[in-house]
C-alpha cells in the first residue's frame, strides 16, 4: 500500500499542519491547556485500567468493555496530541507525507473500533438488565473476546478503505493542512482531483460506521428502558437508569460530532467548525470518559479505595 500511495501523491513529500493559531502567546495557553488534559487522560484512563485488572470484583464483562476503552482513549488521543504539542512551541509543524498516512490511519482505525464498541457495550447492558439470571452464562469470556475481535476488524478493515481512499488522490501543492493533524476531510481539500468520489466513499462508511452502531443502541436502550419501567422498586429503577446514564453521556460525546464531520460533504465543512469537532470527540471525549464512569460508579470508587487501604465493602 505504501509504494501506491507514494507513486500518487505527485510532488508533495511533506504537509505542514497549521493548528489553531500563528500566535505565539496563545500557542503557549494552547500546549498548557493540552498538556493538562493529555496528561489527565493517559492518568485516568490508566487508573481504571488497572483498577479493573487489580480488583477481582471488576472482572466481569462490563468492566472488560471498560478496559478495552480506555485502552482505545489512550491510543486515540497518543495518534493526535503529542505532535500538536511539539508543534505549539516549535516553528516547524511539518509531517512527513508517510506520517500523515500513518496516523490518518491508526486514527481511524481506533475511532472506528471505538464506534462499535459502544454498540457492544450497549448489549452488554441490555443482557444484564433484561436477563439478569443468565448474564455470566450469555456473556462468557469466548463470547465477549470475539466481540471485541469483531470491533477491531471493522476498524483495521474500513480504516483501510478511507486512508486508501484519500491517499490514493494526487496531492500536487499547496501543502498545508488547516488541522492540526492528518484527518480525512482536511487533506482531502488538498487534491489536486475530484473529491465527489470521496465524498460519497465517506458517507456511505460513515452510515456503515456511525449510523448503524447509533441505531443499535437506541432500539437496545428503548427495550432497556422498557425493562426498566416494569421494575416496582423506584431504587431499582433508578439504579437500573445509572447504570445506563455514563453509557448514553460517552456515546453521545463521541458519535454526534463525529457524524457531523464525516457524514457532510466536504464542501459544507469549515476548518474551524472541523478543529473544534475534532478536539470534542478526540480529546475532549477521552478526556472525560474516565470522568464519567467514574464519578457515577460505586464498584469503581470502591476499588480505587482498596488501593489506597480505605476499603469499607466489608463494614
Amino acid at each position: 500500500m505504501q509504494d501506491l500511495l507514494w507513486r500518487n501523491h505527485s510532488s508533495v513529500t511533506e504537509f505542514i499542519l497549521l493548528g489553531f493559531s500563528r500566535d505565539t502567546k496563545i500557542n503557549a495557553i494552547l500546549f498548557g491547556v493540552f498538556l493538562f488534559l493529555y496528561l489527565i487522560t493517559l492518568l485516568g484512563n490508566g487508573l481504571i485500567i488497572t483498577l479493573i485488572r487489580m480488583d477481582f470484583r471488576l472482572h466481569t464483562p462490563m468492566y472488560f468493555f471498560l478496559s478495552v476503552l480506555s485502552i482505545l482513549d489512550m491510543g486515540y488521543v497518543t495518534t493526535t496530541v503529542p505532535q500538536m504539542l511539539v508543534h505549539l512551541v516549535c516553528e516547524k509543524k511539518t509531517i512527513s507525507y508517510i506520517g500523515c498516512v500513518a496516523q490518518m490511519y491508526i486514527f481511524l482505525m481506533l475511532g472506528i473500533t471505538e464506534s462499535w464498541l459502544f454498540a457492544i457495550m450497549a448489549y452488554d447492558r441490555y443482557v444484564a438488565i433484561c436477563h439478569p439470571l443468565r448474564y455470566k452464562i450469555i456473556m462468557s469470556p469466548s463470547l465477549c473476546g470475539s466481540l471485541v475481535a469483531f470491533c477491531g476488524f471493522w476498524g483495521i478493515s474500513c480504516a483501510l478503505i478511507y486512508t486508501v481512499s484519500a491517499m490514493i488522490l494526487p496531492y500536487c501543492g499547496p501543502n498545508e493542512i488547516n488541522h492540526f493533524f492528518c484527518e480525512v476531510p482536511a487533506v482531502l481539500k488538498l487534491a489536486c482531483a475530484d473529491t465527489s468520489l470521496n465524498d460519497q466513499v465517506d458517507f456511505i462508511l460513515g452510515f456503515i460506521l456511525l449510523l448503524v452502531p447509533l441505531s443499535l443502541i437506541i432500539m437496545v436502550y428503548i427495550n432497556i428502558f422498557a425493562a426498566i419501567l416494569k421494575i416496582r422498586s423506584t431504587q431499582g429503577r433508578l439504579k437500573a437508569f445509572s447504570t445506563c446514564a455514563s453509557h448514553i453521556t460517552v456515546v453521545t460525546m463521541f458519535s454526534i460530532p463525529c457524524m457531523v464531520m464525516y457524514m457532510r460533504p466536504g464542501s459544507e465543512s469549515s476548518p474551524e467548525e472541523d478543529k473544534k469537532l475534532a478536539l470534542f470527540y478526540n480529546v475532549i471525549s477521552a478526556f472525560l470518559n474516565p470522568l464519567i464512569y467514574s464519578l457515577r460508579n460505586k464498584d469503581v470508587k470502591r476499588a480505587f479505595l482498596k488501593v489506597l487501604g480505605h476499603d469499607k465493602g466489608s463494614e
